[in-house]
C-alpha cells in the first residue's frame, strides 16, 4: 500500500534539533539506553481504570496503525514506544505518547 507525503513523514526516524523539542514535550517520558526509543510508566487507581486505559489507546493505536510496547501488572502499565520500520523514534511515536498521556488523565494516572 502506498502511503500519503505525510503519512511518510510520520513515520521517518527523528534526528538533531526535531527530535529535540519533540521530546521536550514529553515531560514523563524518557528515552532509552539500549535502543531508540521512548518509555513512559503509568500507574493508576486500580486494575480497572489500567485496563480501560488500555482500551482506549487500543482504539487509538488501531486509528494510527502504530502500536505500543506494553506490559501491565495489577495497576502499573510500562509503555515503550519506538517505530519498528524506521529502526527508531518517530513522529508517530510523539503523537502516540502524547496521545496516551492526554487519556491517561480520563483514568487517573
Amino acid at each position: 500500500m502506498l502511503k500519503t507525503s505525510e503519512e511518510a513523514a510520520m513515520a521517518k526516524k527523528l534526528t538533531g534539533p526535531e527530535r529535540e523539542q519533540a521530546l521536550a514535550g514529553l515531560a514523563d517520558w524518557r528515552l532509552l539506553d539500549d535502543r531508540d526509543a521512548i518509555q513512559r510508566k503509568y500507574r493508576f487507581p486500580d486494575f480497572k481504570a489500567a485496563f480501560g486505559f488500555m482500551s482506549a489507546v487500543a482504539e487509538i493505536a488501531e486509528e494510527m496503525d502504530h502500536h505500543p510496547e506494553w506490559f501491565n501488572v495489577y495497576n502499573r502499565l510500562d509503555v515503550t514506544l519506538t517505530t519498528h520500520d524506521a529502526g527508531g523514534l518517530t513522529r508517530l511515536d510523539i503523537d502516540l505518547a502524547t496521545r496516551m498521556d492526554a487519556a491517561a488523565t480520563e483514568f487517573g494516572g
